[in-house]
């Protein structure tokens, strides 16, 4: 069911039942629609002429708005009719916030300024508050199927944000699938702490406004206030990454909650300890963990029967056909590693700007983002590398070579080599190894400069310095080679952070 209607169906049958919280604000099904129409007023009203990277298929408002209480809104604004929302984070760097508006070059920019939104045309160079009154339409406009309606980013193997385009019917039909196989309901309220601008929050709460079901979520996620949150709210479906439940767990001694009945996890896997974990924190949960890309949807899934080893990500999910091929384009058999191909209704439409070239790929009716792993005789799909060399630490996707370009920009380093190292919390923590250009290498110059380039979790939380980086006979940094010299304690390595 698309946004718009369900919101305003909700509203009409439901209008006093609450439709989404954030902290001290809360809104119910007939206040979100009025918020709604008030957003979709405020753009219509200046109605600029189309100059985006669309071409004129959609009219494209970004949102820079974050977890604010009223990003759901302004969602269903930015959405509704022949609108297309694109979802920039607004905790990302500015210059690669405006990097992204170059390349989409939005007609509207939405973004929060305190406890209001702020329209910008950037064509005019006019902004104003969201404000005052509107002329209410009876009904929220409908997109056809066709119709671009969502931008969302993700990181390239080089660092610049790639956009994926998504048409109507593959989110439709995505969260029409969910809805069944998730069990959601009206009564299935929600907590999602992460950010909204990110694909598992911002999945959950559409799937929780289309069954007209409470969403909570929360600008900053802290454990000890989530567990409080959870507990006051009743709430009984947890959707978050595996570092927050583990935070939620390291604090639930003495504390059971008997209302979460749901517990879905993305992002990184969990481990057999995780599942005991949450088990006594929530005993009456039920957890469920998928794999799945921003470019693909959902991939595979897996519950507490299925197989749980280190590289086991589940089974295909509903409406999902996995092949296994080799460079050449062959299938492979059962138990050989190769490149992980989906075919499935849930697939987007690709990179509309900032591709590198690289990721997403389509080959007739499949298509992947470069991930290798291998099928099992029983249909688990197994996951050993992330394309590009991708680090997941903490549910964030990570490329070093983004870390690695940051810290040479900086002037400093002569040669560096970035890469994942396993954490027992994180999955994986970043780490750099820098051969420093001359004797001054200055680490509170570094931290200057990777706060000005990268956000704080693409920060790497070890760094060494080697005066004399090993390289390969090809005249490459030897990666394996440091590796080494990292586990043993090599003294060519100088411990920085």
């Amino acid at each position: 069911m698309p946004f718009a209607e369900a919101t305003m169906l909700h509203a009409g049958e439901r209008p006093h039942v609450p439709a989404f919280r954030m902290e001290d604000r809360t809104f119910t099904f007939r206040e979100l629609a009025a918020e709604a129409k008030r957003i979709l007023y405020a753009i219509e009203r200046e109605a600029p002429t189309s100059r985006s990277v669309l071409s004129g298929r959609a009219r494209l408002i970004a949102l820079e708005v974050g977890n604010h209480p009223l990003f759901p809104a302004a969602v269903i604004a930015a959405t509704a009719g022949g609108n297309c929302a694109a979802i920039i984070d607004p905790h990302l760097p500015e210059a690669a916030r405006r990097r992204m508006k170059e390349q989409l070059r939005p007609d509207i920019v939405i973004s929060a300024e305190g406890d209001s939104l702020r329209l910008d045309v950037l064509a005019t160079g006019q902004g104003h508050l969201v404000d005052g009154s509107f002329d209410s339409a009876p009904l929220l406009p409908i997109g056809n199927g066709a119709e671009p309606f969502l931008i969302v980013s993700t990181s390239g193997t080089t660092g610049e944000p790639k956009a994926i385009i998504r048409d109507r019917r593959s989110w439709r039909l995505s969260l029409k699938i969910g809805q069944g196989f998730f069990g959601i309901g009206p009564e299935t309220k929600t907590y999602a702490p992460g950010p909204l601008a990110h694909g598992l929050a911002l999945y959950a709460l559409a799937e929780s406004l289309t069954a007209g079901a409470e969403f909570i979520g929360t600008r900053h996620f802290e454990a000890r206030q989530a567990l409080t949150a959870i507990q006051a709210a009743q709430a009984k479906r947890l959707v978050l990454v595996p570092t927050m439940l583990r935070r939620l767990c390291d604090l639930s001694e003495g504390y059971q909650s008997s209302s979460v009945e749901k517990i879905t996890v993305a992002g990184a896997k969990l481990t057999p300890t995780d599942r005991k974990a949450a088990s006594r924190a929530f005993p009456t949960a039920e957890v469920t963990e998928y794999y799945g890309a921003s470019e693909l949807g959902f991939i595979s899934v897996s519950g507490a029967m299925d197989n749980h080893t280190p590289t086991a990500v589940g089974k295909a999910f509903p409406g999902v056909r996995l092949a296994i091929l080799d460079d050449a384009g062959n299938s492979l058999p059962p138990g050989e590693t190769g490149t992980i191909f989906v075919e499935s209704e849930l697939i987007s439409d690709g990179y509309i700007a900032g591709a590198d070239g690289t990721g997403f790929l389509r080959q007739g009716a499949r298509a992947t983002v470069g991930d290798l792993g291998f099928l099992d005789g029983d249909g688990t799909l197994h996951l050993i590398g992330r394309a590009g060399g991708m680090v997941l630490s903490g549910g964030n996707n990570i490329y070093p070579s983004e870390v690695e370009a940051a810290i040479m920009a900086g002037g400093c380093s002569r040669a560096v080599l970035v890469l994942g190292l396993d954490h027992p919390d994180l999955g994986s923590e970043l780490a750099a190894v820098i051969q420093p250009n001359g004797s001054g290498f200055e680490r509170e110059a570094l931290e200057r400069h990777l706060a000005a380039a990268l956000p704080r979790y693409k920060h790497p939380r070890k760094v060494w310095l080697c005066r004399e980086m090993p390289m390969t006979s090809s005249g490459k940094i030897a990666a394996k080679e440091l590796r080494q010299w990292i586990a043993e304690g090599n003294r060519a390595l100088e411990r920085l952070v």
